[in-house]
């Protein structure tokens, strides 16, 4: 049986990653990204893109990690704005990678900043996507992405 189009949007699990600890100068930009990708499903990481997340979370590092590490398990896709360099993130992609999950990573070059080729490199054009991009263009990459 085929699931029409809303429906499989609607079960679709999205792990959103964007940098926390290592820096917050792009929790904004998440949030919009986040609004945007509710349209493809359920986005489990919603809390990346809470302005008061340090003040709201209750759990330790170790409590975070398998909180975490289950949703990412859970889930369908991966996107990730990686221009804001961060340990949690690359992680978080590294075991997405082994899991086999299908990954979108997201890089602003306009920053000045400088993508890892350890992310850059990994793009297959299948499932380890790396775009470059200006916010303008998230809609299309997300529409291509997830057709």
């Amino acid at each position: 049986m085929l699931w029409p189009p809303s429906m499989i949007r609607m079960t679709r699990k999205i792990y959103f990653c964007g940098s926390i600890r290592g820096g917050r100068d792009d929790r904004d930009l998440y949030e919009r990204l986040i609004n945007n990708l509710r349209q493809y499903g359920e986005v489990l990481t919603e809390h990346i893109a809470d302005k008061d997340l340090f003040e709201k979370e209750k759990l330790d590092d170790k409590g975070i990690h398998d909180r975490d590490m289950d949703w990412l398990i859970s889930s369908d896709a991966i996107v990730a704005e990686v221009t804001q360099p961060s340990l949690g993130v690359g992680y978080e992609i590294g075991r997405a990678v082994a899991l086999n999950k299908k990954i979108l990573c997201l890089f602003r070059p306009e920053s000045g900043k400088h993508l890892s080729a350890m992310i850059a490199g990994a793009d297959n054009g299948a499932n380890f996507v790396v775009k470059n991009y200006e916010e303008t263009q998230a809609s299309e990459i997300f529409k291509q992405f997830f057709s």
